[in-house]
């Protein structure tokens, strides 16, 4: 099949799956809706694919059960590597647990096998304008510190020192150490720990966050802010996977508590 021009194609997809059918299935469909398509068959090769350039790709989507590093290894170190990619979980599992620990590890979503076709669609529809409205923060560290000085009008403007647990922060320099180690946020990152930091003790919806910090629609179907939450834990947390400091309330919203 000759490829379509690079004007009309709507987005590059990474398919991340080891069943070669499956995999030429999905790469078929997604070529015949004008998207250009690569296909890794194990997570290590995938990982490697983006680490080398994570601007070539617009979304993945990735197997779980994969040869050399399952899908739930490289969901997370291509977070840890602050990549911020769209990721579709694919997966014959089922549990809820599962689904879960996709989350965790940094996906936007989850589709169980086997499924409907036009729900695949419409799922990597809704990743791609997601991608598409959040790419001024997707680019790599010169394009985020171009996008500084934008992200400082949503800082505070009265407290500009900020002291929490073991961190100290200064909101105006972008300094920040947490003990005694100089750490490196991102101006989106900065932008969300200012907010909350504004906005101590008082529960916070996905919507407001998303309207104040993220400059977008508070409909919008996206765990961003899941996302980004998680990361500030790793980061400022004693222990991450017991919060003490960024919390989440399910079907509510966020709080953030600065002496719990």
């Amino acid at each position: 099949m000759m490829s379509s021009p690079r004007e009309h194609v709507r987005g590059h997809i990474l398919i991340v799956e080891d069943e070669a059918h499956l995999a030429l299935g999905m790469r078929y469909t997604l070529e015949q809706e004008q998207y250009r398509v690569t296909v890794a068959h194990d997570g290590t090769s995938a990982l490697e694919l983006v680490l080398k350039n994570p601007d070539d790709f617009d979304m993945i989507v990735l197997d779980i059960m994969l040869p050399g590093m399952n899908g739930y290894k490289v969901c997370g170190k291509i977070r840890e590597n602050n990549i911020f990619i769209p990721i579709m979980i694919l997966s014959v599992r089922t549990l809820p647990e599962d689904r879960a620990k996709a989350f965790e590890a940094g996906a936007n979503q989850y589709l169980s096998k086997p499924f409907e076709l036009d729900e695949f669609l419409a799922r990597i529809r809704n990743l791609l304008d997601f991608r598409r409205k959040i790419q001024s923060y997707q680019g790599n560290d010169a394009e985020v510190e171009r996008e500084t000085e934008k992200e400082k009008s949503v800082l505070p403007e009265t407290k500009k020192i900020g002291n929490f647990g073991d961190a100290h922060v200064d909101f105006e320099t972008f300094e920040v150490t947490v003990r005694n180690q100089n750490v490196r946020l991102t101006a989106l990152e900065m932008a969300l720990l200012a907010y909350f930091y504004e906005n101590q003790n008082r529960l916070i919806s996905k919507e407001e966050l998303l309207e104040n910090v993220w400059k977008m629609p508070g409909d919008l179907n996206t765990r961003a802010p899941d996302q980004f939450i998680l990361r500030l834990r790793k980061i400022f947390e004693p222990d991450p996977t017991r919060p003490v400091h960024f919390l989440t309330y399910r079907n509510a919203g966020y709080r953030f508590i600065k002496e719990p």
